[in-house]
């Protein structure tokens, strides 16, 4: 039997009806992705030596060469878009899982248990509390063990808060804040980053699914000796130094191997950098920012590198946009 054309017409247009994406919105959202990494160190001493209004010491400067540094990476990304800044730090310390700051806004006064007499911060940061639950949602099912933060009265840490000033003291983008899983203590550093290496993978997908920009920062050192006094002026530079030649030699091979685009090597020498250096990755944050990145074999842009009480520090950038697909 043969069909009318109209008929014929109405079975075409059910048969393309049927094959519409039931949620046709996804196609108009843009993809979302990694603008750019960083290696975002998070000493006190540097925002004492800023004299913020947010601090209440006040100092006469120091530790420029990092200073400087974080002015140029904040300048290397002031034209480059982004919705969102993603941060792990190595002093939110949780034993069960990895936790999320699960709540729109955090307020209150952070004071440093070590250095009090530098660090006593106003903070008032607000949350992208819908990516922290994405990515949280995401490791979940992968099978990690995670956990929002929804306590109103809980004290952010002082990394996190360092990290944040110094990479953004206008404090106009909401945050992702992500605990560092100390697996390091109770099990090995090896296990430490293979849990951070799934979990930046994790980061980055849910990243894309969500059709934001990011940036991603790594709180953390590179080498972790620390003096055992203080000087009696702290910011005082002509006391400053890296605690010894093993911690020097250490990191300038890491700091190698980032400027010349070897972030697998990175990966591959991190449990015994942690253990030869104190490095401060053992908190998970290198490891994960690495693998949040695809493992780069690009060169990354070395802003700064400076010590403060022993310990070596790095401002690093991995410039993502000028490596994307397409670009020039």
């Amino acid at each position: 039997m043969s069909l009318s054309l109209g008929v014929f017409n109405s079975k075409i247009i059910a048969l393309a009806e049927s094959d519409k994406d039931p949620n046709p919105l996804r196609h108009d959202m843009a993809k979302g992705k990694i603008v750019a990494g960083c290696i975002a160190p998070h000493p006190p001493h540097l925002v004492y030596a800023e004299n913020p209004d947010q601090n209440e010491p006040t100092s006469e400067g120091g530790w420029e060469q990092l200073r400087w540094g974080y002015e140029r990476l904040r300048e290397s990304l002031s034209e480059i878009e982004h919705d969102v800044i993603v941060i792990l730090s190595p002093h939110w310390q949780t034993y069960v899982g990895t936790h999320f700051l699960g709540l729109e806004n955090f307020q209150s006064l952070s004071v440093d248990p070590v250095f009090p007499n530098l660090f006593r911060y106003h903070y008032d940061l607000n949350i992208d509390v819908e990516l922290a639950k994405q990515i949280h949602d995401n490791a979940e099912k992968a099978g990690l063990a995670v956990k929002m933060m929804e306590n109103p009265d809980f004290r952010v840490d002082y990394g996190t808060i360092t990290t944040g000033h110094l990479f953004n003291p206008k404090w106009d983008k909401p945050l992702v804040v992500i605990s560092s899983n100390r697996s390091t203590d109770y099990y090995s550093a090896e296990v430490m980053q293979e849990m951070m290496i799934e979990l930046g993978r994790i980061t980055r997908e849910t990243i894309e699914e969500s059709g934001k920009k990011a940036v991603i920062l790594a709180s953390n050192s590179l080498s972790h000796r620390h003096f055992t006094t203080e000087s009696e002026i702290p910011e005082d530079m002509s006391k400053e130094h890296i605690a010894s030649h093993a911690m020097h030699l250490w990191d300038m091979r890491i700091i190698d191997y980032i400027r010349s685009g070897q972030t697998q090597r990175i990966l591959d020498e991190m449990p015994e950098f942690i253990e030869q250096a104190i490095a401060e990755s053992d908190g998970g944050g290198l490891s994960w920012l690495i693998s949040a990145l695809d493992t780069p074999d690009y060169p990354a842009i070395l802003h700064g590198y400076g010590t403060i009480i022993g310990t070596g520090n790095a401002v690093v950038e991995w410039p993502c946009y000028k490596h994307e697909e397409g670009s020039q």
